[in-house]
């Protein structure tokens, strides 16, 4: 199973963005945890990451007959590109949200989601390791997740 992994703006910054709220692990640290992760389920899993929206969307569109699943977090994109929802439902590839906060309980504006109209799956408020829920439930389905 291939499966695409990716983060838009500002998730390059972890460890230094507001560690309070995102906590203190690296883009690095993170990358490394999904590729072990990926490795030890025997995923093969592409990490891409851009601050740009249309990067975002390019990647999206290219994992078309290629990727079997995407694991998104768009960062402030989540609540504010259609471009990124119309891109996830264009390509027709299974796909799971992902915050590292938990974005239901920080201000209003970010518990809107246009993404999540695209995706089967929203996983928030589990740090990093959403990351690597949201790859055992692409997968092992439904079933990984409920374990």
């Amino acid at each position: 199973m291939k499966i695409l992994v990716i983060n838009g703006a500002n998730i390059n910054m972890l460890g230094i963005r507001e560690p309070d709220v995102y906590g203190r692990a690296t883009y690095r640290e993170l990358c490394a945890r999904i590729e072990e992760h990926a490795a030890k389920i025997g995923v093969q899993a592409t990490i891409f990451q851009s601050n740009h929206e249309g990067d975002l969307v390019d990647a999206i569109q290219r994992a078309y007959g290629e990727a079997d699943g995407i694991i998104i977090n768009p960062g402030g994109y989540t609540h504010t590109s259609v471009a990124i929802l119309d891109a996830l439902k264009a390509v027709s590839i299974r796909a799971v949200e992902v915050h590292i906060s938990d974005v239901d309980a920080r201000e209003d504006f970010r518990k809107i989601s246009f993404v999540r109209l695209a995706c089967e799956k929203t996983i928030s408020g589990h740090g990093v390791n959403g990351y690597l829920e949201a790859m055992d439930y692409l997968a092992g389905g439904a079933e990984a997740c409920a374990r």
